[in-house]
């Protein structure tokens, strides 16, 4: 079966929006990193636990 030029088009914007997608969210996960989120999200996720066990 022979490519057409239309099924070439769509098959090429179908595989960028992966790459954006993967782009963007990279970006946002350094953006959280340089602020610092995870030293955060680790406080918090020990507070949960101690106040759980009835020791905070």
């Amino acid at each position: 079966m022979p490519e057409t030029a239309t099924f070439r088009q769509n098959r090429r914007r179908i595989r960028k929006a992966p790459f954006a997608v993967l782009t963007f969210f990279l970006l946002l996960w350094l953006i959280g990193v340089s602020t610092g989120e995870p030293a955060r999200v680790l406080e918090q996720a020990i507070q949960v636990c101690l106040s759980c066990i009835g020791i905070g």
